[in-house]
């Protein structure tokens, strides 16, 4: 089949702010002595940030969930406004798909201001529709966010394009019926017959995407 619809998800999928996310992490715990590790980075990878507050919360017993959700949350505003990369290959795709007038839309579980920073950063404005954790009343891995997104496409799920990084994202685009690219970075992502991945959008066109094969 040939999608109708492509969406991005942002964090580790359109931009590169992973390494902000985990600097912020890191310098955040070691506030109370804790070192941040591989294995935490892996389990909070894709939120949501409620599920990370409540996780930091449990590692030092001090504070409050929502303390290190709103702490972490400036601190990679403020990170991602020093240094914003995108992903390999991600702009080009973006930029071809657009051109094509493919109807795009950008669902990320992270809050609007981050949306917006990343919006700020592209050189256009390509997205037809941007849904932020703070759009939907259950964010990531529940497949509101998706669901939201085609609609307001007005696209029908099934003829769209997820675009995903993490587990909790790729949950979520699967769980709303599309089908579903993973480029995981640091984690396995378990077969699934709406699911194919590959390791970067480098090279990718916007035909052979849109086509591509899931049979």
């Amino acid at each position: 089949m040939t999608f109708s619809a492509v969406l991005f998800d942002m964090d580790g999928t359109l931009i590169d702010s992973e390494p902000q996310w985990l600097s912020a992490e890191t310098e955040l715990m070691a506030r109370y002595g804790y070192e941040w590790t591989r294995d935490d980075q892996v389990y909070c990878l894709g939120g949501p940030l409620t599920k990370v507050g409540i996780y930091m919360q449990g590692k030092v017993d001090l504070e409050t969930p929502e303390f290190f959700t709103k702490t972490l949350i400036a601190l990679t505003e403020e990170k991602l406004s020093q240094s914003l990369n995108f992903m390999p290959g991600a702009l080009e795709l973006l930029d071809e798909l657009h051109q094509q007038g493919t109807p795009l839309a950008l669902v990320t579980a992270s809050p609007r201001s981050l949306l917006r920073a990343a919006l700020s950063a592209l050189p256009f404005t390509y997205f037809d529709v941007a849904i932020s954790g703070d759009d939907v009343k259950q964010t990531k891995p529940h497949p509101e966010s998706y669901v939201k997104a085609a609609r307001q496409l007005n696209v029908p799920i099934s003829e769209c394009l997820v675009l995903e990084d993490s587990l909790t994202g790729v949950t979520a685009g699967l769980e709303s019926g599309a089908k579903v690219i993973g480029i995981p970075h640091i984690l396995q992502l378990a077969p699934h017959e709406r699911l194919r991945v590959i390791t970067t959008l480098e090279g990718m066109s916007a035909g052979e995407l849109l086509n591509f094969d899931f049979d």
